[in-house]
C-alpha cells in the first residue's frame, strides 16, 4: 500500500494514499471544532463557504467549479468542519487555488439570504415524522450539550444569530483547531506535498492537543411522547449512551449493532419485528459515533395500533442478548457483514479520503480501521454479552412519535 504520512509547516497532519489508474483525486481538509457556538452558528457558517469569496463572487464560484468538473462540498459534523474537492488529476492546482481561496478569503456576504433559506430547509425538513422524531431523540439524549444541536433547537436561535458571531466563529475555528489534509489518488507525493505546504501550510498552526470538552451525560430514563394529528403511522426510537471508537468496547459495540439491527434481513429486529410479528414498515439499530460520546439507537416504524408491542419485542429482544449468549456462526457472520460493509464504503478515492480524514481529526488515528479490525476478530460471544449488560441499562431515552 503507497501509503505516507508527514506534517505540513503549520504542523497539520498530511495523510497521502496512491490509488494508480485512476482518473480524480479527492483532497479532504478538516478542522476541529474546539469551542462550540450557540446552536445555529457553524451551520450558517458552514453554508456561507459557497456564497463568494474576495476573489469570486457565488456566482463566479459556481461557474469555475463548473468549468473544471470540480465537486466541492463544505459540511459542518458534530466535532469538526470538513471540506473536500474532486477533480480530474491535471486539474488539481487549479481545485487546489479555488479550494483554499473559500478557506481563506469567504466574504459570508449572503448571510441574510442563506439564514432565511436555512429556516425554510429546516420547516421542509421538520414534515417528515422520521426527522421529528429523530430531532427529538438527540436534543434529549444529547441535552445542554453542542451535540444536541438539532433542527429545532437551531430554529429556535436562528432569528438571534448575527453576522458578527459567524464570522468571529470562523476565526477562532481557524485559529484554534486541529487540522488535517488527506490526498487520495494518482499524483506523486512529493508534488502533492509542496502543492499542500504552499497553500495550506500559511494557515495558523494546527493544535497537537485538543481540548478537553465536557461529554455528554444522562442520569435518568426520558420518555419523550411527540403527537402530530395527521399520522397514519407510529415512529419509536430508544437509546442509550454508549462509548466511542477509541474506547476498547468499539469492537463489539459495533458488531452487537450488525447483530440486532444493522445488517438488513438477517438482523434479529428485523427476523423478529417485521418477518415473525409483522409489526414494522421499518426496523433498525444504529451506533452513532462522536468523539466525545456515542450512542446506540433501535427504531422501528409501524401503525399506532403496536406501539406496546412493538416496545415489549424491543424489550425481549435487548434481554435476550444480554442474557442468552450469541452462537459463534452468528458472531462470525456479523464480523463477516461488518468488514464487508468497510470495504463497500471504501470503494472510491473519496470515500478512502473521507474515512481517513475522519479518523484523523477524532484523534483515532490514520491507522484506526487496520486496528479495529484485528480487535474485530478477536471478539467472542461473552464480550458480546458482557457489552451488552454493560450498556443496555435503565437510563435511555425513548421517542415515540403518534397520533
Amino acid at each position: 500500500m503507497d501509503r505516507k504520512f508527514n506534517l505540513l509547516k503549520n504542523k497539520t497532519d498530511f495523510a497521502y494514499k496512491r490509488n494508480k489508474n485512476t482518473p480524480r483525486v479527492a483532497l479532504y481538509f478538516n478542522m476541529s471544532v474546539n469551542s462550540p457556538a450557540k446552536a445555529g452558528v457553524n451551520s450558517l457558517m458552514t453554508r456561507l463557504f459557497m456564497q463568494g469569496t474576495k476573489t469570486y463572487s457565488a456566482q463566479e464560484l459556481s461557474e469555475e467549479l463548473d468549468k473544471y468538473a470540480i465537486e466541492f462540498t463544505a459540511e459542518l459534523k458534530l466535532d469538526y468542519i470538513k471540506f473536500k474537492f474532486v477533480c480530474l488529476n491535471e486539474d488539481f492546482e487549479k481545485a487546489l487555488e479555488i479550494f483554499t481561496d473559500i478557506i481563506k478569503n469567504t466574504t459570508f456576504d449572503e448571510f441574510d439570504k442563506e439564514k432565511a433559506k436555512l429556516e425554510g430547509e429546516i420547516i421542509a425538513e421538520l414534515d417528515s415524522p422520521r426527522a421529528k422524531v429523530i430531532d427529538n431523540y438527540y436534543k434529549n439524549i444529547y441535552a445542554d450539550h453542542n451535540y444536541g444541536y438539532t433542527n429545532t433547537v437551531i430554529l429556535e436561535n436562528l432569528p438571534k444569530i448575527t453576522k458578527e458571531e459567524v464570522v468571529n466563529s470562523y476565526k477562532n475555528i481557524v485559529n484554534d483547531s486541529k487540522k488535517v489534509v488527506v490526498f487520495v489518488g494518482d499524483l506523486d507525493f512529493d508534488y502533492v506535498y509542496k502543492q499542500l505546504d504552499s497553500k495550506l501550510g500559511d494557515l495558523p498552526e494546527s493544535t497537537l492537543k485538543l481540548p478537553n470538552l465536557d461529554k455528554p451525560t444522562l442520569e435518568k430514563i426520558k420518555n419523550i411522547d411527540v403527537i402530530q394529528s395527521d399520522l397514519n403511522q407510529a415512529h419509536i426510537l430508544k437509546g442509550w449512551l454508549v462509548d466511542s471508537a477509541g474506547s476498547e468496547d468499539y469492537a463489539p459495540l459495533a458488531l452487537l449493532n450488525i447483530i440486532l439491527g444493522a445488517s438488513g434481513l438477517s438482523s434479529r429486529l428485523f427476523l423478529e419485528l417485521r418477518d415473525k410479528k409483522g409489526l414494522a414498515y421499518v426496523v433498525r439499530s444504529s451506533y452513532d459515533i462522536a468523539k466525545l460520546a456515542a450512542n446506540f439507537s433501535i427504531y422501528i416504524a409501524t401503525e399506532p395500533k403496536n406501539i406496546e408491542t412493538s416496545l415489549k419485542g424491543f424489550e425481549e429482544e435487548i434481554e435476550k442478548i444480554k442474557n442468552i449468549l450469541v452462537d459463534n456462526e452468528e458472531l462470525e457472520n456479523a464480523k463477516t457483514n461488518l468488514f464487508g460493509k468497510w470495504a463497500f464504503i471504501s470503494e472510491t478515492n473519496s470515500q478512502q479520503a473521507n474515512w481517513l480524514a475522519h479518523y484523523g481529526i477524532m484523534g483515532f488515528g490514520f491507522d484506526f480501521l487496520e486496528k479495529a479490525e484485528e480487535k474485530i476478530k478477536k471478539i467472542t460471544p461473552q464480550d458480546i454479552k458482557n457489552c451488552a449488560n454493560k450498556y443496555f441499562n435503565d437510563k435511555y431515552v425513548l421517542t415515540i412519535l403518534k397520533p
